[in-house]
Formats: structure tokens, C-alpha cells, sequence
């Protein structure tokens, strides 16, 4: 009763030092009391443009001990004229018992959404902390984190970073549409986003040590993007980027293409809810899948691109060949010109059963007001995440980082519109590529699971094969599959694979002594 006492005696003064600067200061190990500038501004509350705290850890990976400090806080976005104008926030796991920081690998990671914090990867795939659920990845009570044997903390350290307006990350000013175009949208995300890692990268002497990225979802796109505006703005060169389900990156997926490339998705969801034929199901998932992906590049899409002047004979011959390789009826795929829509067939496949089936992860199930229609009412498997993930990531900022604040931790947070046209058309898989031609260290690796179908696995190999025309990168070029969906390491068993994915790449993509960047 005492401190709540003394501090409303402070609260003038705050509001005085609000005003002459803009925001709150705080001592490097305080927490916040964002609180307190609700008192002076109803329903507003800020944040700390530039704060850290510090703390000292041991996580147990792969059998072996591995001290580390995690140092969660802000770092400010400056505009030309050297005004904050946006704090971000971050949390950056360093490895201590390492003396050579020079040849020590730095992780840097981002999240989707595009208005999504970097919860997901953090506590679920390579931090070394991990989220409680069961072994296919489906939320357990009591919500808990527990440390993750799997982290990649003993290869790289690690920093996980939420644009603004995800996470604790907020804009410094009023949300007005101008403040909102500096931020929200393909480029402008890529370019401050940019500046902020080379000051991040200073201010932890990061400069000579070997840089990855890796994002998930559209994370994919900020992560390509960002391979070449480091390169070109900032004179930062990457050894490594990891697409986890990736996007299109601006890749044309138009028309009949993307429409024939969503089978060999549509076959494994069919697969694992056991809806093929047969002689089809008994055979394994990856030795099923070739058979479709060679009908769907040497006959499905050919046929596509003709259309309705496709012979009749040929055209119900290949609507038996997708009914076979997807678990629909002949009839829904004539129905649909041999185009199945993805919304349809989520509230298709197992419509006699009563249940939908989940956009990202096709092994959720959901349960609609009625049978009938066109697309499921719901995504039960974000709402499983959201589920899971929510409460043990507010419990662990607070409780085990001490980083304490009133405001609200976005999940998804309101970054919308966002520009895609323009100066902020997407062009994010060509930039990758030039990024790659241009820089020879620098290496790909693109991790996709099953049954994902927001960014399908065959569509993530095809972005491969658009990205390299010639040929001439396909030897620095990866692609990892998994039996899950798009979060693939909720699962106990891709997860552990996952990670050993990740730190055999960071390893191939680490240069040896001596190797000079050079073809």
C-alpha cells in the first residue's frame, strides 16, 4: 500500500517528463509501469523506446549444458531527421561460455502475418525455451514453457525480433494514415526493418560473425527481402536465409499454375484422413506424393491451360485422375473444371463426417453450425495455437525475463492496410535471388511441412525452380519436408528433426578457413 502510495505521488512528475520528451525513460533493469501514463492520458499507453534487461540462464541441449543471457528490451526506428519514431522490441539469446564471438553464428528471426509477433518460432522451434503441448502439438493445461533440448542455442545465438505493432512493438506517435505508410507495407517493412538490424548488429559488436535469417510465413517475404537490402544498403553480407512455409514471394502463382499445384497438397490431407484409394494408402506419404506431383506438372497443368477448349474424353479422364489423387468425388471436380478450390476443400473432404479440416494444418479438425457449404466457418488450428501459445508467452516476458508492462503482448497485432503495390509491390523472391548471385557465401535452405495449405509444400519447391532460371543455384538451394503443417515443429518429431535441419545448414553455409567468396 505504500509503493502504490508514493507512486501517485510521481505521477505529475512522470507526466511532466512524458511531455518535455515523448516517452517514459527507464533504467536498463527497471520494468515498465506503462500504467502510469494511462493516468495522465486516458486508454494510452507507451512504451519504452529504448530499454533492456538481462538475465542469466543454463538450458540442456542435446545432453550438453549451455549458459546463456537473455536480454529482452526496445531498440528505437529513427526517420531521416534522427526523431524516434517507433521502439521495437526484441529478445536476444547470447551464448557465454563461447570466447570466439567473431566465428560464433548470430540467428536472426522473424515472424509472419504480416502482423504477427515472432512468438511462434521463439517458443515452439528454435529458442530455448518450449511451449507445453502433446507430441503432435495440440494444447495441454496447465499452460506451461519448459526448456527445449532441441534449440539450436548451442550452434547460434539467437535474436527474435517483432516488427511494429506486433509483440510489446508500437509506433512512437498518433497511428495517422501517413504515420502508417512508413511501416506498413511490403518495402517500407524491409528498409526500416534493415536499419534497425545494423544497429542492432552494432550495438551487439555482431559485425564479423556469420548471419542467418530465417522467417516463417510472410516472414519469407520480409527475410528475402531483407537478404538484399542488408547487401545493398547496409554493406551487411548473409551466409545463410531459411524460408519455414514460405509465401509466393511475389512469384506469379496465377491462373492455371497455381490451381494445378495445390494437388500434391490436396493428396497428402487425403492421405493422412485416409480418403485415397487404396493401393494409394498403403503406401507411405513421400512415396505416394511423386506419382501426383508427375501428374500435376506433366498433365494437370498442360490440360488447365486449355481450358474449356480441353476434349471432353480428356477432360473426364483427368477429373477421375483428381478425384483419385484428392479424395473428392469425380463429380465436385467436374463440377469445378478440374480447378478445386482450397476453401471448398477444406468443407469437402470430410463433409460426410460431420467435421472441416484447418487452412494451416490440415490435421486439425472443426466442427460447423451445418454440413452444407462452401468453406468451413472457423481455422480450429490457429485457434489451437492461439490457445496454446497465449498464455505462456505473457507468463514468461513478466515472470521469468522480468519484463513487466501493461501493455497488451499482439499476438496479431493492427497493421493493416498493407501496401503490396507500388513502391511496395513484392518482388521479394527476385530480390533473393539477386541477393544469392550477388553474394557467393550465401547459402538457402526452405523448410515446408505436408499438410500446409496456406503455403503448400510444392508450391514452396516451384518457387525453387522459378527463382533459378539458369540452373547456376540450385547447388546452394535446399528444400526440407515434414509431416505436419505450417507451425511443423508442434510437432515432437519435426521439431527434433527441424532443428537438426537447421544447424547441418548453419554448418554447410559457415565458411572455412581460408574460403573466399569468390565463383
Amino acid at each position: 500500500m505504500q509503493k502504490y502510495t508514493l507512486l501517485r505521488s510521481l505521477v505529475p512528475l512522470l507526466v511532466i517528463l512524458s511531455l518535455a520528451e515523448g516517452l517514459f525513460a527507464q533504467k536498463p533493469t527497471a520494468t515498465i509501469k506503462s500504467n502510469l501514463t494511462a493516468t495522465a492520458a486516458p486508454n494510452v499507453l507507451k512504451l519504452d523506446m529504448d530499454s533492456t534487461i538481462t538475465s542469466s540462464h543454463t538450458v540442456t541441449i542435446k545432453g550438453q549444458k549451455v549458459p546463456y543471457t537473455a536480454q529482452v528490451g526496445t531498440q528505437p526506428v529513427w526517420d531521416e531527421a534522427g526523431k524516434v519514431i517507433a521502439g521495437v522490441f526484441y529478445t536476444y539469446y547470447e551464448r557465454t561460455d563461447v570466447k570466439d564471438r567473431v566465428n560464433r553464428p548470430l540467428v536472426i528471426s522473424f515472424n509472419g502475418g504480416p502482423g504477427t509477433a515472432s512468438v511462434w518460432m521463439h517458443l515452439a522451434y528454435t529458442g530455448p525455451k518450449l511451449l507445453n503441448v502433446d507430441a503432435e502439438g495440440y494444447p495441454l493445461q496447465p499452460y506451461t514453457i519448459k526448456d527445449n533440448p532441441n534449440s539450436i542455442l548451442d550452434v547460434a545465438d539467437i535474436v527474435f525480433i517483432d516488427p511494429v505493432n506486433t509483440g510489446y512493438s508500437r509506433m512512437a506517435g498518433k497511428e495517422t494514415a501517413k504515420e502508417k505508410a512508413k511501416f506498413f507495407g511490403v518495402n517500407v517493412d524491409i528498409k526500416y526493418l534493415a536499419d534497425w538490424l545494423n544497429t542492432f548488429v552494432s550495438r551487439h559488436d555482431r559485425w564479423r560473425s556469420p548471419k542467418y535469417l530465417i522467417g516463417e510465413s510472410y516472414g519469407t517475404n520480409r527475410v528475402s527481402g531483407l537478404a538484399l537490402e542488408l547487401q545493398n544498403a547496409n554493406w551487411m553480407y548473409l551466409n545463410g536465409v531459411i524460408l519455414v512455409s514460405p509465401t509466393n514471394l511475389g512469384l506469379d502463382r496465377e491462373g492455371p499454375l497455381g490451381a494445378a499445384n495445390m494437388l500434391p497438397y490436396y493428396a497428402a490431407t487425403a492421405w493422412y484422413h485416409k480418403k485415397l484409394p487404396a493401393d494409394l494408402q498403403q503406401k507411405d506419404l513421400t512415396q505416394m506424393l511423386p506419382e501426383v506431383e508427375n501428374f500435376t506438372t506433366n498433365e494437370l497443368l498442360p490440360a488447365l491451360v486449355m481450358g474449356g477448349y480441353l476434349d471432353p474424353a480428356k477432360r473426364k479422364a483427368l477429373a477421375t485422375r483428381v478425384a483419385r489423387y484428392s479424395g473428392l468425388s469425380e463429380k465436385v471436380v467436374l463440377e469445378h473444371n478440374l480447378q478445386i478450390p482450397t476453401n471448398f476443400f477444406w468443407k469437402e473432404l470430410l463433409r460426410e463426417q460431420g467435421r472441416t479440416i484447418g487452412r494451416l494444418d490440415s490435421r486439425y479438425l472443426g466442427i460447423d453450425a451445418q454440413d452444407a457449404g462452401e468453406r468451413p466457418d472457423y481455422a480450429p488450428e490457429l485457434t489451437s495455437w492461439l490457445h496454446s501459445f497465449t498464455p505462456p508467452i505473457n507468463k514468461y516476458f513478466r515472470e521469468e525475463l522480468g519484463y513487466k508492462t501493461d501493455l497488451k503482448y499482439y499476438m496479431f497485432g493492427p497493421v493493416y492496410p498493407w501496401s503490396r503495390s507500388g513502391e511496395n509491390a513484392d518482388n521479394t523472391g527476385e530480390t533473393l535471388r539477386q541477393a544469392m548471385a550477388q553474394n557467393p557465401y550465401l547459402y538457402l535452405l526452405v523448410q515446408s511441412g505436408y499438410y500446409d495449405g496456406a503455403c503448400d509444400y510444392f508450391n514452396a519447391q516451384a518457387n525453387l525452380w522459378q527463382m533459378d532460371p539458369s540452373g547456376r543455384l540450385k547447388d546452394r538451394m535446399d528444400w526440407k519436408g515434414y509431416r505436419s503443417g505450417h507451425m511443423m515443429y508442434l510437432r515432437q518429431e519435426d521439431l527434433v528433426q527441424a532443428n537438426d535441419d537447421l544447424r547441418t545448414f548453419i554448418l554447410k553455409a559457415t565458411p572455412g578457413k581460408g574460403m573466399a567468396a569468390k565463383y
